[in-house]
């Protein structure tokens, strides 16, 4: 897979939505070493807030350490992994070592780029998706959710809005066994109900998903105030437009929020430029 330079530009807003009286949505960036974090913090009080900021600043700091001079060349999923894993286990001790934050946890969506090659990790149900711009040629394969190669992106063709992460929560694992399908899922009662979070357990198994950003790649990682409301077809149709990545993150904040708005909303975009 290509590690070639490419400039990547990003943009982010998180919104309290118009039901909730607190953000526990948090998220970061850094441009220089090519780390995005989104996460959706659970748990009574101020409990949520801690538990976000505290996964986004842990993953944050030990992703971008990976590329100070000196640091050990360990393989960049090892990293990943270890920064999740430190994430947790913090959250949980934590919540262990305070009675009044009991049970706090939160989801954790992210990607990292090391060239054209970037990759996607997730705990919970915050997504991340990718929009690119197919190949006009009609025997053109849609993009894998695993392995997306580079394509010639000189003439546009159609958008395609793909989930590249996997959610962990009861419904879209019982959609991924058969055993319900994905319109049950949006009506069920349990839709919220999320198994795996940062922080609630010891242990916590991340998803890392491979891939290889094509120039004019747009990738969006959201909490689930953003997908609750909006659905990917929507999703698709507003990030066809060219517009600034700034006024993408507004304009689908601010749909959310038309729609009902029924929690805090994050919406994080990464754009590969070539």
């Amino acid at each position: 897979m290509s590690t070639d330079l490419v400039r990547y530009a990003a943009a982010a807003v998180s919104d309290v939505g118009s039901k909730r009286a607190s953000n526990e949505d948090a998220f970061g960036l850094s441009a220089e070493y090519g780390v995005y974090v989104v996460c959706d913090g659970m748990g009574g009080a101020a409990a949520g807030e801690i538990a976000s900021s505290m996964a986004v600043d842990e993953v944050l700091r030990r992703l971008s350490a990976r590329a100070v001079p000196g640091a050990e060349a360990a393989p960049l999923e090892d990293v990943i992994d270890e920064a999740i894993r430190a994430a947790n286990e913090s959250i949980h001790s934590r919540a262990q070592n305070d009675l009044q934050l009991s049970g706090m946890g939160t989801t954790l969506v992210g990607l990292v780029t090391e060239g054209r090659r970037v990759l996607v990790f997730n705990v919970g149900d915050s997504r991340c998706y990718l929009m690119r711009t197919l190949s006009p040629e009609p025997s053109s394969p849609e993009p894998s959710s695993l392995e997306l190669s580079g394509q010639d992106q000189s003439t546009p063709g159609p958008c395609k809005l793909q989930q590249i992460s996997l959610d962990h929560s009861l419904v879209e694992e019982q959609v991924r066994m058969g055993r319900m399908t994905h319109e049950e899922a949006l009506r069920s009662n349990y839709r919220n109900v999320i198994t795996r979070a940062l922080g609630t357990q010891a242990e916590v198994e991340p998803d890392i998903f491979e891939l290889e950003a094509a120039p004019g790649d747009i990738f969006l990682l959201c909490s689930d105030g953003l997908t609750g409301e909006l659905s990917d077809e929507q999703i698709e149709s507003m990030l066809a437009v060219d517009l600034p990545l700034e006024e993408h993150c507004v304009r689908l904040v601010d749909a959310a929020n038309q729609a009902g708005g029924h929690d805090n909303i994050t919406c994080l975009l990464v754009r590969a430029e070539g």
